[in-house]
């Protein structure tokens, strides 16, 4: 993986980035040459995170604290909790993202019936988020379809992130955070079509029990 050379000049923060997925991210944008903190609800588990990943890469670049403090330290925030915990960690960090740019992950899965799509009252996990954080935040969302089994693996990932959210501009930054993470991301629109794309994520775990396979993903095809 190539390093981002205006990378150094950024501090990702991977909010709740102790479960796979967040972890997984981390790992990828701090190979790349971001400078990465995980976040957690406690530091001890934050700092647990960071030093499981600084052991993989074989140096000390990833931090680990609390979210709150996460969020104050980073340039781009990255929210990567499950929807159960989405509201309750959008609030301990509300006043730290004003002015940022905030990347949701979430996907508004309601266990046990992960396989249909179940949208909030906002329409979508972003727009919930759009509404908590405020018009001073730029929610993308992004990542949704990506599977974790893929993020720890050096492969070429087969498999498009689609960004939608608030703002081209902020758009534009995170598909060069997609990229940095070796995968291949498309400006999908305004953060209603935020939607579309968490809804798609339950039917790609439809597919995958069907198929007992654990990382069917999204392709965009008859574009160059």
């Amino acid at each position: 993986m190539t390093t981002n050379s205006n990378s150094i000049l950024l501090t990702i923060a991977v909010l709740g980035g102790t479960g796979k997925e967040g972890k997984g991210l981390a790992y990828r944008w701090a190979k790349a040459g971001y400078r990465v903190i995980i976040g957690s609800r406690t530091s001890a588990k934050a700092e647990a995170a960071a030093a499981d990943l600084n052991a993989m890469l074989g140096d000390n670049v990833v931090e680990g604290s609390e979210n709150p403090d996460a969020a104050k330290s980073a340039d781009i925030l990255v929210l990567t909790v499950p929807y159960s915990a989405h509201e309750a960690t959008l609030e301990s960090i509300k006043d730290a993202a004003q002015g940022k740019i905030f990347v949701d992950v979430t996907v508004p899965l309601v266990p046990p019936k992960v396989t249909k799509v179940q949208m909030p009252e906002a329409g979508s996990a972003a727009q919930e988020a759009q509404e908590i954080l405020g018009e001073n935040v730029s929610v993308v969302a992004a990542f949704q379809n990506i599977s974790h089994e893929h993020l720890f693996d050096e492969h070429p990932i087969d498999c498009d992130v689609l960004v939608t959210g608030k703002g081209k501009a902020a758009r534009l930054e995170v598909l060069k955070l997609v990229e940095a993470a070796g995968m291949k991301g498309w400006d999908a629109g305004v953060i209603e079509n935020a939607a579309v794309v968490e809804g798609l994520t339950s039917l790609l775990i439809y597919i995958n029990q069907q198929n007992k396979v654990k990382s069917a993903g999204v392709k965009i095809t008859g574009v160059r």
